[in-house]
């Protein structure tokens, strides 16, 4: 019988370093559907307490089909976290650096969107690089609804 190791116990065995990344490279995280139940969740972890997001009379009232999410909370879905992107970089990742996000189209209640992350930039350093990723999300309708980027330093390989 083998000793159990915590250090083996990983959802991802094989790690990625700096170096290890391409351009093009994709990270698919889960599509969802924006359930009344995510736009309370979103309502309750925010504190945002608008109409336009949880008043469906009231978003009707406005000539919209259903309750409008938030930007956040369309942008929440691209969490790297929800996908494979951390648990390939348990070793190397040093930090999350920055993100920016453009919202271009409306997403409702009962839409179902699809988050994916893609290596669009490496930039090198000494001991760490910066690997870039284009965030996009689609819709059910292969609309484009939210692009934008996300920079983390991660280390180059060990000598």
């Amino acid at each position: 019988m083998t000793e159990f190791d915590p250090a083996t116990h990983r959802m991802v065995p094989a790690q990625k370093w700096f170096e290890d990344f391409v351009l093009g490279e994709r990270f698919v995280l889960p599509g969802r559907t924006q359930t009344t139940a995510i736009f309370a969740a979103f309502q309750l972890a925010s504190g945002d307490t608008h109409p336009i997001h949880y008043d469906v009379e009231y978003c009707r009232a406005k000539g919209m089909p259903h309750l409008l999410a938030h930007g956040f909370q369309t942008l929440v879905h691209t969490a790297p976290g929800a996908g494979l992107f951390p648990f390939v970089t348990e070793e190397s990742l040093v930090g999350f650096l920055e993100q920016s996000s453009k919202f271009l189209k409306p997403v409702y209640a009962d839409d179902t969107i699809y988050p994916a992350l893609e290596v669009v930039e490496l930039t090198p350093g000494r001991t760490t690089g910066v690997v870039t990723l284009r965030s996009t999300v689609h819709n059910q309708r292969r609309e484009l609804v939210l692009e934008g980027t996300q920079k983390f330093l991660i280390k180059k390989r060990p000598g």
